[in-house]
């Protein structure tokens, strides 16, 4: 029987013993590669545009374009 469980480490030592456990093919550790900045851009922007149809975002562009010239 296999289960999945997702764990917060607080502190080296429980990271030790999982890493101990593992080695006694007890439980498999499976380690996330995450990025913190790019994770906390994403859940701050997330949300802050609508969509739109692409007309609508050409035609955007273009206004922003021509307001430069």
């Amino acid at each position: 029987m296999v289960q999945t469980v997702t764990i917060d480490i607080l502190n080296d030592k429980a990271m030790k013993l999982l890493q101990d456990l593992e080695g006694l093919q007890l439980i498999r550790l499976h380690r996330e590669k995450t990025q913190p900045e790019r994770n906390s851009l994403v859940s701050r922007y997330k949300g802050a545009m609508t969509k739109q149809p692409l007309p609508d975002i050409a035609n955007q562009l273009d206004e922003l374009r021509n307001g430069w010239e």
